[in-house]
């Protein structure tokens, strides 16, 4: 199997390139194998998988968003998106494909847009080729949807900041070498001038990493909280100018929901193609469940979900290669894919039968990864207020 880094870059055609995105897609279908690989076990004991994650270091996708002389791969918006959806159809451990998610979305795009050349020059090939994994810590106890309530502080003292504070539920904090903290450096500044970014060596004296979460879904991605005992952090590894935490962090949220719910819609294919299959194949009453219309009706609603999900992922493309905000597109498909994609795992259990309600099957593994994307990223309710807000309302 070829890693994909390896493949011969050519001309662009747009933001697509053909002869790049074929044999780039047709590489990553040989990947599937070693990324499927014992994942329903580590799944019931919610353990990362380190053997499918190096598959996936190896297949060079931790270089997807990377500039090509730091060692990645340049995709485009458009090209990154349907790698992810290939990702997504293609392997079954959906906690593997969030915890890529997070390095490619919370360290190497912050980095790659806002670092110091210096800073990128020593992070990004590290980071490209995961040999430090990147996260990043936002979310804090008393401090949620509200994310600039946050209390974590970074003091300026001489040439290093002082990082005082906790946050929660951080992804990839277990295996993390790079974190990228949002902390409070003006005290009388609100969110716009009072917040930076810091790109913090996990490995600091002061830093230190709580025991794994438990969750009940994307049980393969590794969480733990994160507590800060006046760490020393250097100013040079400060991201943008000092108070630009809020439009960093505005840009990394793009970019994530972009790439998890590339994600979901790959996932939301093979559950449908699963339907389907089982549906033609399973026989009740002597014939097969196909032709029962509550079954043909059932899948019948998934394919719609699938195919209006994949239009509002299609239509926040567009709008992110034009190079605006896309507020309003981001926030809708954010709130369509989440919610179809929950609609559609209840539905798959429910196809299935006693099988979608067992462990052993994999079936309701979907229904658990879907709920979470009701809340990270923003939740729904927060996604409704943004679409009335720009709606004038």
């Amino acid at each position: 199997m070829r890693a994909i880094r390896s493949l011969p870059l050519g001309g662009t055609k747009g933001n697509f390139r053909d002869d790049l995105m074929g044999p780039l897609l047709e590489a990553l279908a040989q990947w599937a194998p070693a990324l499927n690989e014992g994942w329903q076990e580590d799944d019931q004991a919610g353990r990362f998988g380190e053997q499918r994650w190096r598959a996936l270091v190896d297949a060079g996708l931790t270089g997807l968003v990377t500039a090509e002389d730091m060692g990645g791969l340049a995709l485009s918006v458009l090209e990154l998106t349907e790698v992810l959806e290939a990702l997504g159809h293609l392997c079954e451990d959906a906690g593997l494909g969030f915890s890529l998610a997070t390095h490619l979305c919370s360290t190497c795009l912050p980095v790659a847009k806002f670092g110091s050349a210096a800073m990128q020059a020593d992070l990004l090939p590290r980071l490209a080729r995961a040999q430090i994994v990147g996260a990043h810590a936002i979310t804090e106890p008393d401090s949620g949807s509200d994310a600039f309530a946050m209390k974590t502080t970074a003091i300026r003292d001489g040439e290093d900041y002082v990082l005082s504070g906790e946050k929660c539920f951080i992804s990839n904090a277990p295996i993390a070498g790079i974190c990228v903290v949002y902390a409070r450096t003006h005290p009388t500044k609100g969110a716009l001038g009072g917040f930076s970014a810091l790109a913090v060596d996990c490995g600091s004296p002061g830093f230190s990493i709580g025991k794994p979460r438990k969750k009940m879904g994307l049980r393969t991605a590794p969480m733990a909280d994160l507590h800060f005992a006046d760490v020393r952090v250097p100013a040079s590894r400060l991201i943008g100018r000092e108070g630009q935490g809020f439009s960093i962090l505005e840009y990394v949220m793009r970019w994530e929901i972009l790439c998890v719910f590339a994600l979901q819609v790959g996932e939301m294919r093979r559950q449908l193609d699963r339907c389907i299959a089982f549906a033609k194949g399973r026989r009740q009453f002597g014939a097969p469940i196909a032709s029962f219309q509550a079954v043909s009706h059932r899948v019948a609603d998934m394919h719609m979900r699938l195919q209006s999900s994949r239009s509002w992922l299609s239509r926040m493309v567009i709008a992110m290669e034009g190079g605006g905000q896309a507020s309003l597109e981001i926030a809708a498909a954010k709130l369509a894919i989440s919610e179809a994609h929950v609609a559609n795992s209840i539905d798959a259990i429910t196809l299935h039968g006693g099988a979608g309600f067992m462990s052993e099957t994999g079936i309701e593994s979907h229904l658990r990864n879907a709920v979470g994307g009701l809340i990270y990223s923003g939740s729904s309710d927060i996604q409704k207020n943004r679409i009335a807000a720009m709606l004038g309302l």
